[in-house]
């Protein structure tokens, strides 16, 4: 189903993918385009962290919390659903995973990140994580290059609402907010 057909979001659906993480070669601006899946966008990105940087990773989740706290839209440019962060260990090597998914493709995504990044004066975590470019800021393809080199495909992703937008979302819960409130006062 291409993504100007319209998706069903009332049963819910899984996608089987392929190991490269596409179904069809297609160049995007910084590699394959990844595909709009029933969970829609997304991507999981699997890294070794620098040594002794468990905690200041750790402390970085409560820095974005703090944020999003002072302006609960300042990740409004990512067009999140979800985030997943997890530190695990490997042998004696501890390495972070990151977990989102979005309503942009993996290229938008990752160039908003780096503008919010840039203009909000908030660091990313990846910067503990080794082989991450020190001049990410000025060097967006360098931070490009890490992100695709890291990224590990899902080979399935499941929706139980299918292709439903963060915002379509919002909206809904708008609408049955605002029902709720009509048959409230009709009462």
């Amino acid at each position: 189903m291409s993504l100007s057909e319209p998706h069903d979001w009332t049963k819910p659906q899984a996608q089987a993918i392929p190991k490269e993480g596409y179904f069809k070669f297609e160049q995007g601006k910084y590699g394959p385009v990844f595909p709009r899946t029933p969970a829609c966008y997304g991507f999981t990105i699997i890294a070794r962290i620098k040594p002794g940087r468990e905690q200041v990773i750790r402390e970085y989740g409560k820095t974005l919390e703090k944020a999003l706290e002072a302006d609960p839209y300042v990740l409004a440019p990512l067009r999140l659903h979800y985030l997943r962060w997890v530190l695990f260990d490997i042998g004696k090597d501890t390495y972070f995973m990151y977990q989102g998914i979005f309503d942009t493709d993996f290229d938008k995504y990752t160039d908003d990140a780096v503008a919010l990044f840039t203009s909000s004066g908030i660091s990313t975590t990846f910067e503990n994580l080794e082989g991450f470019p020190e001049d990410w800021k000025t060097n967006v393809p360098a931070f490009i290059k890490f992100v695709r080199e890291h990224q590990c495909p899902s080979f399935l992703e499941y929706g139980e609402y299918p292709y439903v937008t963060a915002d379509e979302i919002k909206k809904a819960l708008r609408l049955k907010k605002a029902f709720s409130e009509m048959l409230d006062q009709m009462q």
